[in-house]
């Protein structure tokens, strides 16, 4: 996930949703139907539920956390021996827990992953100026070839690069970029300007996510693709672009060996950027400035060249699935999902070279095991079946739930619901739950529930124009019509000694979000994480129970369909 203690669209998105099954819900249920209905059928279910929810514990997490975070594991990338060990390990713990195997006599998907390294020498000249990898910019190719070049690729500013029919935004209107390197800004239109009432205001939407632009250069037949970075609309620094875009990068088997995506995708610093539009003589905050007001894009008269040089080949990793069947209702699902993987280390680093990915994302791991074990506790299994998917690939754009959601192990119309896991709360108990991309299903009436037992409220999440809710794996859930929630711990410290904690730790992790000092803490307090996973273990075990299936809300975009 891209936090740290972090339509075109509707179209695309309807055109591959989950076909409605006969027992979902035409309309959701009122909050004290769905209230009422639960209580009384976990009644009829595991009689030690309370105990079991108790239960879960600062141990259940820490072990674990721990171990999947120690240098041992390498940083667990994918396909290296650092995956090797973490599915061992996970394979094992879901094992001893008396989970099946959820994917026939399996715990493994394998994912068809293509690892392309691009080599670190390289420079990007943009009219005079000559741009330095790493310092200045980062490009990359998703295709299958060997040298992937630009050369004297002319520029276009295409605004936020964004075609949104249901927004009557279109920067593209108009124009052929065939061949063309286009030039764009992060984020959308809707966040430095929310009093246009376009877009959802400072709330991002899948527009402003980098992924979007790159596949909407690729659809406008662009030859380059070049996001400006800004630390604020990006919610993140340059030095996670730097470490994330460096080394390996992975991408999923595609048919055209990836002949349909621009031949090369990168960022560029501002400083980069404002060096380049003064060149063709422009002022970057003044055309920044245009394009918030409406559509927009402007020819630049400046080319661009540079030249990638690649090694890649075809690799395998995978995603690990455990399952609970159900008592009553086993072919019906309610999916747990984390991500596993984290970046690795780097060989070319001084020192400490090792991306442990504690925060992000053991500490996710670490709790769906735990969650793992208490469902098994419960006396009498939920009436639907529980699994427990750990994906791969995350950190390179949620990959491995990409891949599960395109060749779904349990199909796609008898799965009921996704809960997703990632970058948990270390800062201690809270008082209120944040809900990433709130408003979006019904799955946020039995979290409230939940929270209230807990004496929690439910909160927005601080940071809505980051667009958490399309940076983690629910995402693949989501585009595919599949309820799906993501909450965790919010910003309100439960007392005194609590904030005083949240504050300490906060000097010492700030800044460690895909950094080498994202490493497991011994007086890190767990009491979130544990808060948090009773609390969706809650959510779970009640949509697991219910009669009818949870639905989108109608403001949705990601309605199930027919």
């Amino acid at each position: 996930m891209k936090k740290m203690f972090l339509p075109l669209l509707v179209t695309a998105v309807s055109a591959v949703s989950a076909c409605t099954p006969n027992n979902a819900p035409e309309n959701a249920l009122d909050n004290d139907t769905a209230q009422s209905e639960t209580q009384n059928q976990t009644k009829e279910t595991a009689s030690n539920f309370d105990s079991v929810y108790a239960s879960i514990s600062d141990a259940d997490i820490r072990e674990p956390l721990k171990i999947l975070s120690s240098d041992e594991f390498e940083g667990r990338l994918p396909t290296t021996i650092g995956e090797t060990k973490t599915l061992d390990y996970l394979t094992s713990e879901f094992e001893k827990a008396g989970l099946s195997p959820g994917n026939g006599d399996s715990y493994l998907q394998k994912v068809a992953l293509m690892e392309i390294t691009a080599n670190p020498d390289m420079t990007m000249t943009i009219g005079d100026n000559s741009f330095v990898y790493k310092e200045d910019m980062v490009a990359s190719s998703k295709r299958e070839q060997e040298t992937v070049s630009l050369e004297n690729s002319e520029l276009v500013f295409v605004g936020y690069g964004v075609n949104a029919p249901e927004y009557d935004w279109n920067d593209y209107e108009g124009l052929d970029v065939t061949g063309k390197t286009v030039v764009i800004l992060v984020n959308d239109p809707g966040f430095e300007n929310p009093e246009s009432g376009k877009f959802q205001g400072t709330t991002m939407t899948y527009y402003g996510r980098w992924s979007y632009k790159y596949e909407e250069a690729s659809r406008q037949g662009a030859a380059g693709a070049l996001i400006v970075h800004e630390t604020a609309p990006a919610s993140y620094g340059w030095s996670v672009v730097a470490n994330s875009w460096s080394g390996p990068q992975y991408g999923l088997v595609t048919k055209d060996k990836g002949a349909s995506r621009v031949a090369i995708e990168g960022w560029l610093t501002l400083s980069a950027a404002e060096k380049v539009f003064a060149d063709a003589g422009f002022d970057f905050q003044e055309e920044k400035n245009q394009a918030k007001l409406g559509p927009y894009h402007k020819a630049m008269d400046i080319n661009a060249s540079v030249t990638v040089q690649n090694a890649f080949e075809k690799s395998e990793s995978h995603n690990v699935i455990a399952t609970l069947p159900g008592s009553e209702l086993p072919d019906e699902h309610v999916i747990f999902t984390a991500h596993w993987d984290h970046l690795g280390k780097d060989e070319t680093k001084e020192g400490d070279n090792i991306y442990n990915g504690a925060h992000d994302n053991a500490t996710g791991s670490a709790a769906i095991l735990a969650m793992a074990k208490a469902y098994a506790n419960l006396d009498v299994a939920p009436k639907r079946s529980v699994s427990f998917l750990v994906v791969t690939a995350e950190e390179q754009g949620l990959l491995g739930s990409k891949y599960y959601a395109d060749n779904a192990v349990i199909p796609l119309e008898d799965t009921v619901a996704n809960i997703n896991m990632d970058a948990m709360n270390v800062l201690g108990k809270t008082k209120n739950v944040a809900v990433v991309g709130m408003g979006k299903s019904d799955l946020e009436d039995y979290l409230k529930t939940a929270a209230d037992k807990q004496g929690r409220s439910l909160t927005q999440e601080d940071r809505p124009e980051a667009g958490y809710y399309y940076r983690s794996d629910h995402f693949s859930f989501a585009k595919k019509g599949v309820p799906a929630l993501y909450a965790e711990g919010g910003n309100e410290p439960a007392d005194e000694a609590t904030a005083k904690y949240r504050k300490r730790m906060n000097v010492i992790v700030t800044g460690c979000y895909h950094q080498v000092c994202d490493q497991y803490r011994d007086d890190w307090d767990l009491s979130g994480i544990v808060q948090d996973t009773q609390l969706l273990f809650d959510v779970g075990f009640n949509v697991a129970n219910a009669k009818q299936w949870p639905a989108w809300k109608e403001t949705s975009e990601f309605q199930r369909k027919d």
